[in-house]
């Protein structure tokens, strides 16, 4: 039997945030991940250079049943400081639209720059093992210390922290063991979903899917939630950025409204019927769409051949659905293509500033296994280092 002062479930930004920190601290930390090697979603995120944080992070860009959850940890530690870590190993990076930002290199400079952290805790008098490729066989807790089985050994620590995430992605080995853990102690764990997510149509809009490849600049809705980003279209339905963002908020059975024109005026189809009254519906479209989408939108809205044939009326119509064209998706692609999941572990039973179980003293839950999802862009990586963080500074 092998004794540490914390245990921590996961190898991954949380976990290894969580890792280094405590580390430094002088605590001697044994992080256990059933996976080959740390960091594997790090290392396929942003398209291999990790889009690590979002200049733009503030707690509105994260769901959770409590909006408010979310703001200690994330004032603690910005997205300034995590990127004063990345200058000081000496990554170049750059920052993209919307404040992402990205490595200029390769993701595996994040995953090299956490694991130095992690060596650096020897300096401060700590230690932090890192035990890969075998699975927790049993969690337990005897009122003081907790007790994790693993390849026939027992380790135990007064703090143990859970950093597992959630099921998106299961080929990277993702699972829902965050909610089996919370569960086994008590922690009510709100109803997971796929987040940031393609969706599918059926139905009359499978028409769509003949516009697989076509992308557009559009503004998304779900409810009263809007995303001005690209939307693509697939031999499934509908993906692109602004499509990944809402469908964090959208629900089964709800329409997803798109903006095809977010920039022209309430009343452009008007105003080009005086101007060019010979003009199609479809050559108008084609000056602000791509072609095919174009063509395919026109012979849905059903307009005569030119514009001057058609009432005020039905161009009115016309300009309302495109500026909301309802879809009707029937699902999504699910964990297997979700970047991230929607709830899980309740903040109701964990403090905000230490990620503990509020109830089980020492049980402390980081990164995406907690109900904090932020949006599409870096604010996923910026929560598992601010509540890893969190967590490490309180163990």
């Amino acid at each position: 039997m092998q004794h540490y002062d914390a245990i921590i479930l996961g190898a991954g930004a949380a976990g290894l945030m969580a890792a280094a920190t405590a580390g430094q601290r002088g605590r001697r930390v044994l992080v256990v991940d059933h996976a080959e090697a740390p960091g594997k979603k790090i290392l396929i995120s942003g398209g291999g250079r990790c889009n690590f944080t979002n200049v733009g992070t503030v707690p509105d860009r994260f769901l959770s049943a409590n909006p408010h959850f979310a703001k200690s940890a994330l004032g603690r530690y910005t997205p300034a400081d995590f990127l004063a870590l990345i200058e000081a190993h000496g990554i170049a990076w750059h920052e993209k639209t919307l404040g992402q930002l990205f490595c200029d290199g390769s993701a595996r400079q994040i995953v090299e720059m956490l694991l130095d952290e992690c060596d650096k805790a020897t300096r401060s008098g700590g230690l932090v093992d890192i035990a890969l490729g075998q699975p927790v066989d049993q969690v337990a807790h005897d009122g003081t210390q907790f007790r994790v089985g693993r390849a026939g050994k027992t380790f135990t620590a007064p703090r143990l922290i859970v950093a597992t995430g959630g099921p998106s992605i299961p080929k990277m080995g993702a699972t829902g063991y965050a909610y089996d853990l919370a569960r086994q102690f008590g922690l009510k764990v709100i109803e997971p979903r796929p987040a940031l997510v393609p969706l599918t149509l059926g139905g009359e809009e499978t028409l769509f899917r003949s516009l697989s490849g076509v992308a557009s600049d559009v503004v998304a809705r779900s409810g009263k939630t809007r995303f001005r980003e690209a939307a693509l279209f697939t031999h499934r339905g509908l993906s692109g950025p602004a499509i990944l963002q809402v469908s964090s908020y959208w629900r089964h059975g709800e329409p997803v409204g798109i903006d095809f024109v977010p920039d022209q005026a309430p009343d452009w189809l008007l105003a080009a019927k005086r101007a060019a009254p010979r003009t199609s519906p479809r050559r108008v479209l084609a000056q602000a769409l791509p072609d095919r989408l174009a063509e395919t939108l026109a012979e849905r809205l059903a307009l005569p051949a030119e514009l001057g044939l058609a009432t005020d009326k039905a161009l009115a119509a016309a300009q309302a659905k495109l500026a909301d064209w309802p879809f009707h998706p029937n699902g999504s692609e699910g964990y297997a293509k979700a970047e991230v999941t929607v709830g899980g572990v309740s903040t109701a039973g964990l403090s905000s500033r230490t990620m503990e179980a509020k109830a089980v003293p020492g049980l402390h839950f980081v990164g995406e296994a907690v109900d904090v999802t932020g949006w599409l862009g870096g604010y996923n990586f910026q929560w598992a280092w601010a509540s890893g963080r969190a967590a490490g500074e309180a163990v």
